[in-house]
């Protein structure tokens, strides 16, 4: 049985931390910045984790 490959718009999206949970960057922060509040903006800040079957997904895409 050949290797699995390791699913590239999933790695350039994803990253697994130490404890193997799977982080991603929050949506909305593309551009036009100027025409959302502050409030918005600062709960788009930072890092979200997954969980339940997305991340088993992710995870299957990432495999290692």
């Amino acid at each position: 049985m050949p290797k699995m490959k390791t699913h590239k718009g999933a790695a350039k999206r994803f990253k697994r931390t130490g404890t193997g949970k799977i982080r991603h960057d929050k949506a909305w922060r593309g551009h036009n910045r100027i025409k959302k509040s502050s409030t918005r903006w600062r709960r788009a800040k930072g890092k979200a984790t997954l969980s339940g079957k997305s991340a088993k997904r992710i995870d299957r895409m990432l495999h290692h």
